[in-house]
């Protein structure tokens, strides 16, 4: 069934695209391309998946699964992320040196696509700043993050122009820009059913405000990247132009192959580049790089004398002592009961944004301390930076490792009383209190699946459950 697009919409996309613009509609009357991103902390890449030409490690499935019910999801295995948006990585890549310790904003961060993305691209000395203005989707950025695993990022819930007062702070700012969704049409009919042509000068003259309220916090060589998931000159092209006419900078181009059939576009010197569905296996999106070629220094950052972050006690870090690799790397913060490892090179620029900003998650949480006792957080069993030998590890089954996600009792063979890392083909889930005749299923409430396993369980639907652990040969 072909889709109903606007009449406005189809005026203007035959203008755009002109004979291409038949191609252009029977590749919307397409499934949309189902991809995910992996985490190569945490498993080795897929061999027998396409890959997403454009990054080192995105893939693409035939069909959609139930990712709910694949535990290397839960894990922070992977990501689910659209695969066009994944060229985020060369722009990264082609206009910032990665391996330098960089300060990193991802502006409109939720879900957490393009943080998650960002935080594996970085080196393990930088810092990335993922907000979101609305505070439920913050919530959901911040789990996303824990998942991930990285450590090195804070999750912020502010306005841009709370950001813009944090002069020069970043090196490397990603803003990808609310928009009219016309990109999201086969995928999301909410989309369309949505747009109107006032909505996308409304989506613009936001976008203006929104580049123009953070521009400050940018240092000067400092990069911008902008995105949409929309097709429109206004949004896209025009607003770049515009931004070069306000402020001092200048275009960024990256190479690209012709392999990859991404459109180049040029507009009053300024390059950009697009994806249209029936030029590349992904949806519709947009994404320019510029350089700040001036503008004002960060100011010199010194030790409070009353310092927001309030260091561990030495009896306080004995408590966790042995859990953290690297533990030079981490400086322990504590905040009522938890215990937070905070990147230790970065404590003074921390200060700043939790003096600043709403911080809804920052570093790693360990440990919850109570009475000379630490309860380790769900945000330990998921990092990247949990010590191998700290704590012994139950390997579990598929059908158990729902079942724990589900926050049901679980049993663990030939595990120590205490605390048990629960994992899945290697992936660790999260904790679990071995007791004498019981398991204590530690598993956050938030975060468990609330869908009924008792179809999904039946012996003969177990084989097919999807997991991702399945494609690794």
């Amino acid at each position: 069934m072909s889709l109903a697009l606007p009449a406005p919409f189809q005026t203007r996309m035959q203008s755009q695209l002109g004979e291409a613009y038949s191609a252009f509609t029977d590749a919307l009357d397409q499934p949309s391309p189902t991809s995910i991103r992996v985490n190569r902390a945490k498993m080795p890449l897929p061999t027998s998946l396409p890959q997403v030409p454009w990054t080192e490690t995105g893939f693409y499935l035939s069909v959609r699964p139930s990712f709910t019910l694949d535990p290397m999801f839960h894990g922070g295995a992977y990501y689910v992320q659209e695969a066009s948006s994944m060229f985020l990585e060369q722009a990264l890549k082609q206009s910032v040196d990665l391996s330098e310790p960089l300060a990193v904003l991802d502006l409109c961060g939720a879900p957490g696509g393009k943080s998650t993305h960002i935080a594996s691209l970085l080196s393990e000395e930088s810092l990335l700043v993922a907000n979101e203005v609305i505070k439920p989707r913050a919530n959901i950025l911040a789990e996303n993050i824990q998942k991930w695993g990285s450590g090195n990022v804070v999750v912020t819930n502010n306005d841009p122009s709370h950001i813009g007062k944090l002069i020069g702070f970043f090196d490397v700012m990603v803003v990808d820009a609310p928009c009219s969704g016309e990109g999201m049409f086969r995928k999301d009919p909410d989309a369309m059913n949505e747009w109107s042509e006032a909505n996308v000068k409304l989506c613009s003259e936001r976008q203006r405000r929104i580049l123009m309220d953070v521009w400050d916090a940018l240092k000067p060589g400092g990069v911008l990247i902008y995105s949409t998931c929309t097709y429109n000159l206004e949004e896209n092209e025009e607003n770049l132009a515009w931004l070069a006419q306000q402020q001092d900078a200048e275009t960024i181009t990256l190479d690209l192959s012709p392999d990859w059939g991404i459109t180049e576009t040029e507009l009053e010197g300024m390059h950009g580049y697009r994806f249209y569905p029936h030029r590349t296996q992904g949806e519709g999106f947009f994404l320019a790089a510029v350089r700040k070629t001036e503008g004002e220094e960060a100011r010199t950052f010194k030790k409070s004398k009353r310092p927001f972050l309030v260091l561990a006690s030495k009896q306080e870090k004995a408590l966790v002592q042995g859990w953290l690799k690297e533990p030079k790397n981490w400086e322990l913060v504590k905040h009522k009961e938890t215990l937070r490892a905070l990147p230790h090179a970065w404590m003074l620029e921390l200060e700043q944004l939790y003096e600043n900003l709403r911080v809804v998650y920052g570093g790693i949480e360990v440990a919850e301390v109570m009475k000379n006792n630490a309860k380790p957080l769900p945000a330990l069993a998921l990092s990247q930076h949990v010590s191998e030998d700290a704590f012994p590890r139950a390997e579990v089954d598929l059908a158990t490792a729902l079942k724990f996600l589900h926050r049901e009792d679980v049993v663990l063979e030939n595990s120590a009383n205490g605390w048990v890392l629960v994992q899945f083909n290697g992936v660790a889930l999260g904790w679990g209190k071995k007791l004498q005749n019981r398991v204590n299923n530690h598993y956050p409430k938030e975060w468990r699946i609330r869908m009924s396993l008792d179809e999904a369980l039946k012996p003969e639907n177990v084989g097919g459950l999807f997991t991702l652990g399945s494609t690794i040969e």
